[in-house]
């Protein structure tokens, strides 16, 4: 929990339930009486100068806002396992937990619903301008290689055609994305991963999971990836298309996937070596080179690639068996056949037969 002035009062701030209220000042002399176990009765007879009723009415009402925990309660337990999975990143790595599970804005609303949730003030430019003396480059012109192609090509879709992606293509976007290429002896560090994309010193925090919804040779489920054995292991035969809307906010394309790729961080990797809250954005960045990788594989693959970090944490980390603690979900990645086949996809698709 943390506490911050706002506009002249004072809010208490429950990250790991994502609670927030405001209160006066003597909240923080009682919250740090609670610092350790005790009964009402104890803060009734400290307390001795508010009336026994108003000390229980106050005590009710800070359990029921999340700022004081009942001994023994799962919202106990989660506070000591944060207390002690994210010690060295606390108290700058609630950002992680205080932005789980927000509330988005939903396919349904109308346009002048969603335009009213935008500043009134104009964008921002897209551009800067930058003092100082200019160089022109050269002109942009590229070699027509296979690479450039793949690279121009890329775009995030958002409509797909009904058609199944096969295993084999399922099984060589994650070996090329998230498998295992080689390892490196590091001494006193281990034996580090190499894979295709970077990792903030070699920690590899990241996993996945397939959502399998439309893939020929493969059963719809849940199913974790072992980049180095590279085999995929069903956790759930529950997967349908209302869980993949419901996995990314409600955003409609999500439904019509193929199949949806659920990438989580295992935070102790990063966290066993770099000691500094900064880390954690080691870890988003991890996230990003992977998706990047993702994208590119996909487009080279011929499929139709996507990727939204408008997700509902806590839902798929219940579905995954993970504790959002020390494993939890960063990022959602999808895919299917382009719904209209462009001549380049084509022509990668063909390259791969």
């Amino acid at each position: 929990m943390f506490t911050y002035w706002r506009d002249g009062q004072l809010f208490f701030h429950n990250f790991a339930r994502r609670l927030t209220v405001s209160g006066r000042p003597i909240t923080c002399e009682v919250l740090d009486y609670f610092s350790e176990w005790r009964t009402s009765q104890e803060a009734i007879a400290h307390f001795a100068d508010h009336a026994p009723g108003s000390v229980r009415s106050a005590l009710s009402q800070l359990v029921k806002r999340g700022l004081l925990l009942l001994k023994d309660s799962s919202e106990a337990a989660q506070d000591s396992r944060i207390a002690k999975e994210w010690k060295a990143w606390l108290p700058e790595g609630s950002f992680h937990f205080s932005t789980k599970d927000a509330a988005y804005v939903d396919s349904s609303w109308s346009l002048a619903r969603l335009k009213s949730t935008l500043p009134k003030t104009p964008a921002p430019r897209i551009f800067k301008t930058v003092k100082g003396p200019k160089k022109t480059l050269p002109a942009r012109t590229f070699p027509d290689s296979e690479f450039i192609r793949v690279l121009m090509a890329r775009k995030t879709h958002r409509r797909f055609s009904n058609q199944e992606v096969t295993l084999e293509t399922l099984s060589q976007l994650l070996s090329l994305v998230w498998g295992v290429t080689g390892y490196l002896n590091a001494g006193m560090f281990g034996k580090l991963l190499h894979k295709t994309s970077p990792s903030g010193g070699a920690r590899h925090p990241g996993e996945v999971y397939v959502m399998a919804l439309r893939v020929k040779g493969l059963k719809p489920g849940l199913y974790y990836y072992h980049p180095a054995h590279h085999y995929l292991k069903m956790i759930s035969s529950n997967a349908t298309r209302q869980m993949a809307w419901l996995y990314c906010a409600r955003q409609d394309h999500a439904r019509n996937a193929a199949a949806l790729f659920l990438m989580t961080a295992v935070f102790g990797r990063t966290m066993w070596k770099y000691f500094l809250p900064r880390a954690y954005r080691v870890v988003l960045l991890d996230a990003g080179h992977l998706c990047q990788t993702f994208c590119l594989v996909a487009t080279w693959l011929g499929l139709a690639p996507f990727c939204t970090a408008a997700l509902k944490d806590t839902l798929i980390e219940t579905d995954l068996g993970i504790d959002g603690i020390r494993e939890s979900v960063i990022y959602v990645a999808g895919v299917g056949l382009p719904a209209a086949t462009l001549g380049v996809s084509r022509r990668f698709k063909r390259r791969m037969a």
